[in-house]
């Protein structure tokens, strides 16, 4: 099966927006075997539209098109498709009723354009939008155009890529007739670059229908190793076996092979363990606490955290000592150290992470650069009550919003290597 992406918006053509939906779509299509052999960039024109339709639907297998199916004027994709298909446009009343409700939860007044909304291309199967009002479709172009597959997406990516994970993906990959099976590597700690050194041979001899693909992203980068083929037998015995080399190579850097978040991860072992977990946060301004809540059920594990920006801060709420403040500076590990344990026992925890560095773009040092973070772990033994600390130095080289993630990566990279190796200590 081929694939063509059509990207309609003027936003896209006048650089004020990335076309980030493209490469998502790529990467998802990709994964299930599906090749795609254009990518077009549309403006918000009729006649545009409808030739950049035609011309696809003419070559490719699947055209997915992304933008223009609000109800405001500038919203043509969904009238201009229908006409290039000869098809009218009919009331859909579950989406009418959805979107009624959602505008009953919000406490909002309905809006009139909630009708014009919920007109979909007659013979087309509804998308629902989980995430949003305008309704996706997936559209058999007909005869015309030897039936390939029309789909219909809004722009907003989030809307976009529920669609995709729920509904697009599921049938265009029923659709090949082959056997699918995706696995994740979740890595923390290094780059692309490494990690592709560390597994060349297992690259070079993939098996055949084996695909590995490197997702990067502003902490690291993770892996989706993808199998097709018309065996599944066959298919997930190519996958684990390349996941199980893959891992055997990666090692360390490996926390998870499922896709799944680092934050996750701790907060799984945090509950296996029993454990809780406390923050003290200069440099990352309460981003490590942010992402740990940013899980469900985080308050099975979290109860408070400490944002000290400040020297008087770190004192006056940690008990940080002055004099380590001054002999050492607020980014060393000594402070780390001692913010980390101020954390632990202020709060009750069983396990304490601390950050203080400079995120920059200013205020470093050549003895401490710009993205030189030091990180604090204070954990509890919890038989014997005994606190033991560790601190470690690390350093990014970017700006600042890239420093901060980063630095708040290690900190929690850091409990998790500390989670995943509890042992049990002596009393």
């Amino acid at each position: 099966m081929k694939a063509e992406i059509i990207s309609i918006g003027d936003e896209l053509l006048t650089g004020q927006k990335v076309n980030t939906n493209a490469t998502f779509i790529c990467s998802e299509l990709a994964g299930a075997g599906i090749a795609v052999e254009r990518i077009v960039a549309c403006a918000d024109i009729e006649a545009a539209i409808a030739a950049q339709c035609s011309d696809s639907l003419g070559r490719a297998d699947l055209v997915l098109v992304t933008g223009g199916l609000g109800p405001t004027r500038d919203d043509r994709t969904k009238k201009t498709v229908a006409d290039l298909l000869g098809r009218n446009l009919v009331f859909h009343q579950e989406t009418y009723d959805r979107s009624l409700d959602r505008y009953r939860v919000q406490g909002v007044k309905p809006s009139s354009s909630l009708r014009q909304n919920a007109m979909v291309i007659e013979g087309s199967t509804v998308i629902v939008n989980t995430m949003g009002l305008a309704p996706g479709m997936m559209i058999p172009s007909g005869s015309r155009f030897d039936d390939h597959l029309l789909v219909l997406m809004p722009g907003v990516p989030l809307e976009m890529q529920a669609m995709m994970k729920l509904t697009v993906l599921p049938v265009v990959t029923a659709l090949s007739g082959s056997v699918i099976v995706h696995s994740h590597i979740m890595t923390t700690g290094t780059g692309e670059t490494t990690i592709a050194g560390m597994i060349t041979a297992i690259e070079d001899a993939l098996p055949e229908g084996t695909t590995l693909a490197y997702l990067p992203h502003v902490a690291g980068v993770s892996l989706r190793v993808s199998s097709i083929g018309p065996d599944r037998q066959v298919v997930e015995q190519d996958n684990r076996q390349v996941v199980d080399a893959i891992v055997s190579a990666v090692g360390h850097y490996v926390y998870a092979t499922r896709d799944i978040s680092l934050e996750e991860v701790v907060g799984e072992l945090l509950l296996l363990q029993g454990m809780r977990i406390t923050t003290a946060e200069s440099c990352t301004g309460g981003l490590v606490a942010s992402r740990l809540t940013d899980v469900a059920g985080s308050s099975g594990y979290v109860d408070e955290a400490y944002v000290v920006y400040s020297n008087d801060a770190k004192m006056r709420l940690l008990g940080v000592d002055e004099s380590s403040l001054v002999e050492h500076g607020a980014v060393s590990e000594l402070v780390a150290a001692e913010m980390a344990r101020g954390a632990l026992e202020r709060s009750g925890a069983d396990i304490a992470v601390s950050t203080t560095g400079i995120a920059g773009p200013s205020g470093g040092s050549p003895e401490k650069p710009v993205g030189t973070l030091c990180i604090g772990l204070a954990v509890k033994n919890l038989r014997s009550g005994l606190v033991r600390i560790t601190t470690e130095t690390f350093y990014s080289r970017s700006d600042r919003a890239r420093n901060k993630f980063r630095f708040s990566e290690a900190a929690l990279r850091m409990v998790w290597k500390e989670l995943s190796s509890v042992e049990e200590e002596p009393d």
